[in-house]
């Protein structure tokens, strides 16, 4: 391969982001639209995960992370939530041979401690069974909170620092972000929204620091290969100075 072609190669491997981060929004209004409960619609955006999943091995992305449960939601009436886990571990008992049949790793970020004890055995089970895949990295939030990530990384600096083992002026951005979820994997470079909303609600708070953002009014249960492309095919159109100005940026990728 020539010099030429392979800063083409470069190029085209920049356009595509390493790691995409979903809010996925809109289950409750899809089904509201068809007049269903709204767990067919919880039940129809198992599906678009799974056709999402396909699409990131398809391109060779990296990682996905996916925020399906946060520390909020535990608000929403009592009936739901309990059937949000059933529908948790049902998709975790059906899903986890196809990940990895297709070298899909899965893990699960956030406080699981209040989940059902079944439940989080299976996380667990599921977790080993996939440690070893590479082909993509795919992370659940699942009672999951941005704010809760900073302060549980807080609490283990602080803990450190009780215990003689960290000194406070040691302490920095990187130091920090070590001990944050998601800590082992590069941050998100695209995050979609669906649903219409144009919030992070308190998912990556950290992470999401240089992201490119991707908003659209398709329900989750809509989004599928060409609304994932229509996302990629806006991410290309930028670009990302992290700091610098335009034409630095296109110096070095000259």
């Amino acid at each position: 391969m020539s010099e030429s072609d392979q800063n083409s190669a470069a190029k085209v491997r920049r356009s595509i982001p390493r790691h995409v981060a979903i809010i996925m929004d809109g289950n409750g209004r899809w089904a509201k639209q068809r007049r269903l409960p709204r767990i067919a619609g919880h039940r129809a955006g198992v599906k678009s995960v799974r056709r999402v999943v396909e699409q990131c091995i398809e391109h060779d992305i990296e990682a996905l992370t996916v925020f399906a449960f946060s520390t909020e939601n535990w608000r929403r009436p009592q009936k739901e939530v309990g059937l949000l886990m059933e529908l948790f571990l049902t998709a975790l008992e059906r899903e986890v041979k196809k990940l990895h049949d297709h070298d899909v790793r899965m893990r699960i970020i956030g406080d699981r401690s209040r989940f059902p004890v079944k439940l989080q055995n299976r996380i667990g089970e599921a977790e080993r069974y996939t440690a070893e895949n590479r082909k993509l990295t795919f992370t659940i939030a699942a009672n999951y909170g941005g704010r809760w990530d900073i302060t549980q990384a807080v609490r283990k600096l602080a803990r450190a620092i009780e215990g003689g083992e960290l000194q406070a002026d040691q302490i920095d951005e990187k130091l920090l972000q070590s001990h944050l979820q998601l800590s082992d994997l590069p941050e998100p470079d695209l995050f979609i929204r669906t649903g219409g909303e144009q919030r992070v609600s308190n998912f990556l708070l950290w992470q999401l620091a240089y992201t490119e953002f991707y908003f659209t009014d398709t329900l989750w249960p809509d989004f599928g290969k060409e609304s994932f492309s229509a996302a990629l095919d806006s991410f290309a159109s930028r670009q990302r100075r992290f700091g610098r100005t335009s034409e630095q940026v296109e110096r070095q990728e000259a």
